[in-house]
Order: structure tokens, then sequence, then C-alpha cells
């Protein structure tokens, strides 16, 4: 990373930009150009392992990509605040904080996986872990896991715009 006083390599504060963020953008290679898939995501921490689940589909290009091109790249970000500069242009800024990484991307095929990974899911964006979920529903929807190799976050808070 260029910019080392803006590097987070403490694991409990990169999770909590990953606990900020409300999307995932996973990547793959494809001719002519990276195809990137925004997604909705749970998030876990298993021993010093990161994993993000998804769901969806059980067709599609993105789960043609699962099958073909299991390593992937992913991207998150959040706490996004336009900096003023004032009248000089380049003055201005922008605050953020963001995760980028790879990582291997497989399907969750048993049923308890799949339960925790919806469950996850579900905690991530309502905060609440009390969710019913039948088994047919589990037998209609897929999901995805992706075990992360590699991540490396980035946080930049200017002086100015830092909350007091």
């Amino acid at each position: 990373m260029r910019r080392k006083d803006r590097e987070v390599t403490d694991r409990a504060r990169m999770d909590e930009v990953i606990r900020d963020a409300d999307c995932c953008r996973v990547a793959w290679n494809e001719p002519g150009g990276p195809y990137i898939v925004p997604m909705n995501f749970g998030y876990s921490v298993e021993g010093e392992t990161r994993v993000f689940y998804f769901h969806g589909a059980f067709e599609g290009k993105k789960i043609d990509f699962v099958r073909e091109q299991p390593e992937v790249g992913f991207q998150l970000d959040t706490g996004h605040r336009l900096v003023s500069g004032g009248a000089v242009a380049s003055a201005w800024s922008f605050d953020y904080a963001s995760i980028i990484g790879k990582g291997i991307i497989s399907f969750v095929t048993e049923p308890e996986e799949k339960r925790k990974a919806l469950l996850l899911l579900m905690e991530h964006y309502t905060g609440r872990t009390d969710w019913a979920l039948p088994p047919a529903m589990l037998e209609r929807v897929n999901c995805l896991k992706l075990t992360v190799r590699s991540m490396t976050c980035k946080i930049s808070v200017h002086p100015a715009s830092a909350p007091s």
C-alpha cells in the first residue's frame, strides 16, 4: 500500500470496517476485463480466517464464474464524507474506509452451513438473529462462501472532518 499512514492492520478495526459496509463487490476475470458483482453479505471470523457469505439464484453468469474461477478479488467501502477545501478545488478531499482482498469462493451445500450463512447475512443488515429458516426455503436458495486469503484496509479521515 502506497499510503502507509492510512493503512490499518489491526484485525478488530478491519472487522469494524466490514461490519459498517453494506455491499461487497466480488470480481472475476473475463476476456476484455473484470466482471464485478455487488452483493449483500454476511461475515464471520472463524479462528484466524475471515469468511463472507452471499445468497442468490442457482444459475447465471456469477454461478458459472464460481464453477470456473474460484479465485476472486473483493472490495468493500464505507464512511464516505466529502471534505470541503473552500474555494480551492485541489484542497477538497474525501473520507472513506475500504477493504480490498483476494479469496476463494465456493458453493455452500450443507443445510446447516446454509442456515448459518443466511442468519449471518440477516444479522448483518438487521442486527437480529432470530429468523425462521424453513428447510424448504433453504433448498430454494443458493449460498456462496468466500474464504479470505488476504486483505488490506485503508482509512482516510481528514482532521477537519473527524468527529469531535
